[in-house]
């Protein structure tokens, strides 16, 4: 990029561990929390098992609404500067929430409550992900060839997070939803106040072009057209996110209603998950580094299609712990690949906006998901994860058998 201005999120940080690795913790436990717990408040609230499914719709909705102004917005703002407002306002949303929920912990205006901060919650996560990839992928492309060390630290850290947030969600649920909500609004604040200890560089900024949501998405769009391999791993992973979507849409309500346990075990379960996959995320670091990125990524395809193919006929609670916590360590794994390769690959001036379109189609999946346990009664969602499993493992095949020979993955 001689010549030009460097984008803002594109400098050197002030060290990887207090520029980039600290926020993205804080962050991600936040995040963790209000992602697993929102859910959980509002089958403990309403007790209705089709408004949780619908909650996990609201969460992602609004996310997926979100990307195409967050991308363009970071490429144009700066990363610290949208990760910075994001938590902030995050935090001031969860607050309001703990507030309603103290003075009406039960009703209409409970139940209305906790959906709204379902779908707010979601789309200012998004914004402040957004930020917080695009200077991890920065913070990558000076790692040259050490890429996928950086992706991986980062992966870790996230599910560190998803290690210990579902269950501290699911402990503090049980003291009250005004002092769960109290804890996850103090870790937004933290979040935001440590996204301000990048300096700012003495460089002026470079200004992407001010343009609206649709045209930061046509530019992600026509970038990721451009790169095959990466756009038909993106595509396996989209059928395959609409399985794991379902799981973790489906698992409060196969957990508590079908296996007859209570919610803690929902997030005993998530942070078992989270344990495996940050072991898998480690292994992968260093299998990456004698094997290569298709031989790993084609192991954790296999893998992730034959434990959610199981999961969908897991016979009792220890069992479906089990096949998911393999089944999201496949998913660690696979994701290893997916952020090196698009660090590798995209263009640091396009990065924000070519991010945001690769991770809403990710995620259309899940919105979907929502919609299908709140339609599905709880009987017969077995057999439409094994459905949702079958056409993970068909996308997974297509997507690795296609990229075999691509140089892309073998470089």
């Amino acid at each position: 990029m001689s010549g030009g201005v460097i984008p803002r999120h594109a400098r050197p940080t002030a060290g990887l561990l207090r520029g980039i690795y600290l926020p993205r913790a804080v962050e991600a436990l936040a995040s963790a929390m209000s992602t697993y717990g929102i859910p959980l408040l509002v089958l403990t609230t309403t007790g209705s098992a089709a408004l949780t499914g619908l909650a996990f719709a609201l969460e992602w909705v609004p996310r997926l609404a979100a990307f195409g102004w967050a991308g363009a917005i970071v490429d144009r703002r700066g990363a610290s500067v949208v990760f910075f407002l994001a938590s902030l306002s995050r935090a001031l949303a969860l607050a309001a929430g703990a507030v309603l929920l103290l003075l009406r912990p039960d009703g209409t205006v409970a139940a209305v409550s906790v959906m709204a901060l379902a779908a707010t919650t979601g789309a200012l996560t998004e914004f402040s992900y957004i930020a917080a990839e695009t200077a991890g992928a920065a913070a990558s492309r000076r790692a040259a060839a050490r890429a996928h060390r950086v992706q991986a630290a980062l992966l870790g850290i996230d599910q560190t997070a998803n290690l210990a947030g579902p269950a501290l969600a699911a402990l503090l649920l049980l003291t009250g939803p005004p002092q769960m909500l109290t804890v996850i609004t103090v870790l937004s604040l933290l979040a935001a106040l440590l996204a301000l200890r990048t300096p700012p560089s003495p460089v002026a900024p470079a200004r992407a072009p001010k343009g609206n949501t649709s045209a930061g998405l046509r530019t992600g769009w026509r970038t990721i057209r451009s790169l095959p391999a990466l756009g038909w791993l993106v595509a396996g992973l989209t059928l395959s996110n609409l399985a794991t979507g379902l799981l973790q849409a489906a698992s409060p309500v196969i957990v508590v209603n079908h296996f007859g346990q209570s919610t803690t075990a929902v997030g005993l379960l998530w942070s078992a998950a989270a344990a495996a996959t940050l072991l898998s995320v480690t292994l992968c670091r260093f299998a990456i580094d004698r094997a290569g990125l298709w031989p790993v990524g084609a192991t954790c395809a296999a893998l992730a299609s034959l434990a959610c193919l199981a999961a969908g006929q897991a016979p009792d609670y220890f069992s479906y712990l089990v096949l998911v916590a393999v089944l999201m360590a496949a998913e660690g794994g696979l994701a290893v690949v997916l952020r090196t390769l698009r660090s590798r690959l995209i263009p640091p001036d396009r990065f924000g906006s070519t991010l945001s379109a690769t991770i809403l189609i990710l995620l259309l999946p899940f919105p979907i998901a929502g919609v299908l346990t709140a339609l599905t009664p709880p009987d017969a969602l077995g057999p439409v994860i094994t459905a949702c499993a079958f056409l993970q493992a068909i996308g997974l095949f297509l997507a690795f058998a296609r990229l075999r020979t691509d140089p892309a993955l073998r470089t």
